[in-house]
């Protein structure tokens, strides 16, 4: 199969057709022009995971609830899903987007920074914390995504995946989810990230992967724009739930 027809069998199988992939993240470039493309998104099926939205101030895309009178157990549900240094742009499913962004910031490595977290807690579930990093200080630019999740035979411990694909041609991008779709406990994601489209502009794609997306378990999705050129960024986002 030629790569067009294993992302879009990637796409409908893993995201249009899945009723729970869970969070993901895609990082990838745009078909139409030079730009990179960050994609997150969240659901939830609980009150507490329903109870928030996405909030873009400048480079940082953070989770925020709607009603903050409502919020049970913020520790997993609110964080920085975003953050950016000179030309390294990062995303994840939780608070280590700040553990890596700190790490960076003072001469350490993602793998370093990744070392030191673990699985989320929420048992039984274990749900898996996923990472990605886009680096443009050279070019055309790298991509790096991590997964941990619980082990198998012993969920108190955690396996630690770093992928390094190669740098994808326009159209094209990487991509993980917590989970591979429903069940009790959920499943983890399993294999090796997803090779998923980036056709369009940055506003074709938001439309693409929020339309795909269970329509009742979607809460939120972004797509930061990242310029390749200087390294210039916005976010675009849409919100299932408002106050």
């Amino acid at each position: 199969m030629n790569a067009d027809t294993i992302a879009a069998h990637n796409f409908e199988h893993h995201l249009q057709h899945n009723p729970y992939p869970g969070r993901g993240l895609v990082i990838g470039r745009s078909s139409v022009d030079e730009t990179w493309l960050i994609i997150y998104w969240i659901m939830g099926r609980s009150a507490n995971s329903r109870n928030r939205q996405f909030i873009a101030e400048g480079s940082t895309l953070r989770t925020e609830p709607v009603d903050a009178a409502l919020v049970d157990d913020p520790s997993l549900i609110i964080y920085e899903a975003m953050l950016a240094l000179p030309f390294l742009y990062l995303v994840s499913n939780g608070d280590q987007t700040r553990t890596i962004y700190e790490a960076l910031k003072t001469g350490g490595s993602f793998d370093g920074a990744l070392a030191r977290r673990e699985r989320e807690p929420d048992a039984p579930h274990y749900t898996p914390r996923i990472s990605g990093m886009l680096d443009l200080r050279r070019s055309p630019g790298a991509v790096t995504l991590n997964i941990l999740k619980a082990n198998p035979l012993d969920p108190t411990n955690t396996d630690r995946f770093t992928y390094r694909p190669a740098t994808p041609i326009p159209g094209f991008g990487f991509g993980l989810t917590t989970y591979q779709g429903e069940g009790n406990p959920l499943p983890s994601f399993s294999g090796d990230p997803l090779l998923l489209p980036c056709t369009g502009s940055a506003e074709a794609v938001l439309d693409t992967y929020w339309n795909a997306l269970n329509e009742d378990n979607r809460i939120s999705l972004a797509v930061k724009q990242i310029s390749a050129q200087d390294g210039t960024s916005k976010i675009l986002l849409r919100n299932r739930f408002t106050a």
